[in-house]
């Protein structure tokens, strides 16, 4: 099976599926394409076969940070867009979620310091590694975005009734009130 292909226009050579963050800190780069989903393989899962493919827009920019007395802070400015065609779980019907990601994030060197400044400060804080690839970062936090219950804010159709369920009709008497009368004790 032949590698899915995406396109980024870059002010840069850098390619993101093997990023040098250090590198595109220090020079202030911007990174920007589009993925088809099948590059992002989790979220892919996602999206209903049977809707049209669809495309995650994406923009990274990273950042060199001066620190009084200490050494420059690596930044990367995620930006990310996209739609995932789901279940809507109330109708089944099929419903658009849109994604949009717009973080920052700290690189830092070694995984116990992350770990540490990440668990202290409200920053998003990373490991920086070697090489990064931008796509994995891109899925993981379009992911983290997913909602938990896909559903229409209104559903297109109405809601299949379960077998026995009787329609309530306007008018009809509320059957919690009707069982609040039959619960008063009658006066013999």
């Amino acid at each position: 099976m032949a590698a899915p292909r995406y396109t980024a226009a870059m002010t840069t050579t850098q390619d993101p599926r093997k990023l040098d963050m250090a590198r595109l800190a220090s020079q202030g780069q911007v990174l920007e394409g589009r993925w088809p989903l099948a590059v992002l393989p989790r979220l892919a899962e996602m999206h209903l076969p049977s809707q049209p493919a669809a495309e995650v827009h994406w923009r990274a920019q990273g950042e060199l940070r001066p620190v009084l007395g200490g050494e420059a802070e690596i930044w990367l400015h995620l930006q990310a867009e996209g739609a995932v065609a789901m279940s809507c779980q109330r109708c089944l019907a099929p419903v658009t979620v849109p994604l949009e990601v717009d973080r920052w994030i700290r690189f830092v060197r070694g995984e116990h310091q992350a770990a540490e400044l990440d668990a202290d400060s409200e920053d998003d804080v990373l490991a920086l590694p070697r090489w990064l690839d931008l796509a994995e970062l891109v899925e993981d936090e379009l992911l983290l975005v997913l909602p938990i219950v896909p559903r229409h804010e209104v559903c297109p159709t109405s809601l299949p009734q379960a077998v026995g369920e009787e329609v309530m009709e306007e008018g009809r008497a509320n059957p919690f009130a009707v069982l609040a009368g039959m619960k008063r004790p009658s006066s013999r």
